[in-house]
């Protein structure tokens, strides 16, 4: 069993009593080939999610169309009755047709649904954190979120919802949100080679709200880069661990959420909470996506 350790600090969301560990787990690589069907091995990714438990963990990032339902059963079967303090956080807004492609899924039955379908597969009474999901498949899209967004504000004055977030969204929409309801985490697509959110980041931070990377080592395309494979040989670690740790002192409201169904990789992922990047290693990195100086483009 893996020791617990120090997993990058912790952040408190806003307005909660959650305070999150900041290296969690994301559940998605537990289903199936293309996020479809059950893993080869349920008992492996049981054992994947109990060892992320006993390694300190107390964030993981799922929702019901993955599988669609298989991560949250497997959820489920591994950890209920939920320990005290385990913040499971789950997102609708998206469904899964049979050829396995994704669309949107943002009427008020279709985001009600989701929500029961998520209580129900996840053995809960009220979900702890539910990020609306909108935008395309991997970078927000414009328009107003207001229809969707109030449809998830009236489940939580249900009580069906303790607290919201949002994924996939622009600065603008993230300041319509705000006039809706209280929003305590945004997650987008951002890592050391995708920049995009730089300035949105700075500014999440300071209005105290979590910055959720999606996609924090690459995605389905894994990071790759020779200034972050000279950083790992230099620190004995390997480059993911270096990916990861950049993103621990990019901003102190970055809570990361890697997926895995290996032990592995699990470990080696948590690890990468006791790498110390000095700030030459740290100005090398931010060349990778075109950024330096606090997140300015390098022009000339």
């Amino acid at each position: 069993m893996t020791a617990q350790i120090g997993l990058g600090g912790s952040f408190a969301l806003p307005g909660t009593s959650m305070s999150l560990q900041r290296i969690g787990y994301g559940a998605m690589q537990l289903a199936g080939p293309q996020v479809w069907g059950p893993p080869r091995d349920v008992d492996a990714a049981i054992a994947v999610l109990r060892e992320a438990l006993a390694g300190g963990v107390n964030h993981i990032d799922t929702s019901d169309f993955y599988g669609p339902h298989v991560t949250n059963q497997i959820i489920k079967r591994a950890l209920h009755p939920y320990p005290e303090g385990l913040v499971i956080v789950t997102k609708v807004g998206a469904r899964r047709l049979e050829d396995k492609s994704w669309v949107h899924a943002l009427s008020r039955q279709e985001l009600t649904d989701a929500v029961h379908d998520n209580l129900r597969n996840l053995a809960m009474d009220a979900l702890a954190v539910v990020n609306l999901r909108v935008g395309g498949m991997m970078a927000p899209s414009e328009g107003s979120i207001e229809e969707p967004l109030t449809v998830l504000a009236e489940l939580k004055r249900q009580g069906l919802i303790r607290h919201i977030g949002l994924s996939n969204v622009s600065a603008g929409q993230w300041a319509e949100a705000r006039a809706i309801t209280d929003i305590v985490c945004v997650q987008n697509m951002y890592n050391v080679a995708h920049r995009q959110d730089d300035g949105f980041i700075e500014d999440l931070a300071q209005s105290g709200v979590a910055y959720v990377p999606f996609f924090p080592l690459g995605g389905f395309s894994p990071l790759q880069s020779a200034a972050l494979d000279e950083a790992a040989a230099a620190l004995g670690a390997t480059p993911m661990q270096v990916a990861l740790a950049w993103l621990l002192q990019r901003s102190p409201n970055i809570l990361l959420i890697p997926g895995t169904s290996s032990l592995v990789h699990l470990r080696e992922n948590l690890k990468a909470a006791a790498l110390e990047l000095s700030a030459e290693v740290v100005r090398e990195l931010d060349f990778i996506g075109g950024k330096s100086n606090g997140g300015r483009a390098v022009t000339g």
